[in-house]
């Protein structure tokens, strides 16, 4: 029985590892590097990024001249029976026209408009960069918490398989008791009971650290989620000192949401301004030319004062023209001051919006950071419980295998070990998962 409950348990084991086997080394830095190039909303970002670069242009601002140029061509055949006409009552022609026409377009003034325009342009290209930095960010703080996560996964797979060893060579050792008549079935029953239940947790946290990797490749953009890695960043953790006043420096001029907010603002400054140019007159002038030419078969026609037959005839035709307009709205019903006023609103909403961000940042940069601190001292009390309970656990095993303490003392030191091992693992967690939140405050998660 003995030799039978032990193979099933071993292959049970072997099963479970064999996901693990096909692993391929990989560090943070190259896994965030994987992410910025999988990742489609980064694509999507640069993609409007290009679009905002080609439209940031003088002539999209309207600072150079049109230049159209068109060619037309007409054709027609005439046939008149005019008895009217007493010279020539019967004419058949044949005529074709082609003309064409080069024309220049320039605003020369319309209250600076093409100016303000390109600021428009500028700032447009300034958010659209925004919102591509924000979406990076997004990004690599998604991969470094699924890659910490799948690190304090695996960690924990270790613990309870460190705790798996110690309840099967409780097995052994109640085996080898009862042979000498010094342990009873029950005794027996209560250890396979206990081995039972570690297999069994150590079996559900293979599987949620199988999981975390399936969560570490759709982070970064892999599309084989069952890909394996051997996670090289060691999971130790040295926690920093960071000063409110450098953190909140740093925040004002860095991040990302405030950099938008902020850009935000002046394209309501600049609209206010486009919106204000519209009281100004505008300037136009047009130049150009049209040459056409008219060939034109008259038939039968004849000159009546000579008698001589028309034939073809070609008819040239040459244009020049240089014009200048001058526009002003006299009156509108009051649609430029309004649109004026709303415009003045959203600029002012605009800074309220900003102002109200400062303040909000602010106050999650203070939070966050007394979470971090709290918690680097939470890391601290965990890693001396972690060790107590280590050395608990040690002297249990002596104690227990010496008859000084029962099965289910030993077992209440084992399962305080595996609480305060997994209390450390969540608490650097945690840690790693603040300092992240305060490096994206201060505008630190970049490309």
């Amino acid at each position: 029985m003995k030799r039978a409950f032990s193979t099933s348990i071993v292959t049970l084991l072997l099963l479970s590892f064999l996901p693990i086997s096909a692993q391929e080394p990989l560090s943070l830095s190259e896994a965030i590097d994987i992410a910025l190039k999988n990742n489609f909303q980064i694509q999507i970002a640069d993609n409007n990024i290009d679009i905002a670069q080609t439209n940031n242009s003088w002539n999209e601002a309207g600072r150079y001249p049109s230049i159209a140029f068109n060619l037309n061509s007409q054709n027609g055949y005439t046939n008149r029976n005019d008895p009217s006409i007493v010279f020539q009552p019967e004419l058949s022609t044949i005529s074709t026209n082609a003309s064409g026409n080069l024309d220049l377009a320039w605003v020369l003034f319309d209250g600076h408009k093409v100016r303000i325009n390109k600021l428009r342009l500028e700032q447009l290209e300034q958010q659209s960069e925004g919102n591509a930095a924000v979406v990076v960010e997004n990004a690599i703080q998604a991969v470094i918490l699924a890659y910490y996560q799948a690190q304090i996964q695996l960690e924990q797979v270790n613990v309870l398989e460190e705790v798996l060893q110690l309840s099967n060579d409780r097995i052994e050792y109640q085996e080898v008791r009862k042979e000498f008549g010094q342990a009873s079935t029950f005794d027996i029953l209560q250890t396979k009971d206990a081995y039972l239940n570690d297999s069994t947790n150590y079996l559900l946290q293979l599987n949620a650290y199988e999981a975390s990797l399936r969560n570490l490749n759709l982070a970064m953009g892999v599309e084989d989620l069952d890909r394996r890695y051997e996670l090289t960043d060691p999971l130790v953790y040295a926690p920093e000192e960071f000063e409110l006043d450098l953190l909140r420096e740093r925040m004002l001029a860095s991040n990302n949401n405030l950099r938008t907010l902020f850009i935000n603002r002046e394209l309501a400054r600049s609209d206010r301004e486009l919106q204000e140019s519209n009281r100004a007159p505008r300037v136009l002038m047009n130049t150009g030319m049209t040459y056409s030419v008219n060939p034109r078969d008259n038939g039968d026609a004849v000159n009546f004062l000579t008698g001589e037959e028309l034939g073809v005839t070609v008819a040239r035709n040459f244009n020049y023209y240089l014009n200048f307009t001058l526009s002003y709205n006299l009156f509108d019903a009051g649609q430029r001051k309004r649109r004026i006023e709303n415009a003045m609103v959203r600029e002012i909403s605009a800074q309220y919006s900003l102002e109200d961000q400062k303040r909000l940042l602010n106050n999650q940069l203070e939070n966050t950071l007394a979470t971090y601190n709290n918690q680097k001292r939470i890391l601290g009390l965990a890693e001396e419980l972690v060790a107590n309970a280590r050395e608990n656990l040690r002297i249990a095993e002596e104690r227990f295998k010496g008859g000084l303490i029962t099965s289910f003392d030993y077992r209440t030191i084992q399962l305080g070990y595996i609480n305060a091992s997994q209390s450390r693992l969540n608490a650097f967690f945690n840690l790693k998962a603040t300092e992240t939140d305060l490096i994206r405050l201060t505008g630190g998660l970049v490309r």
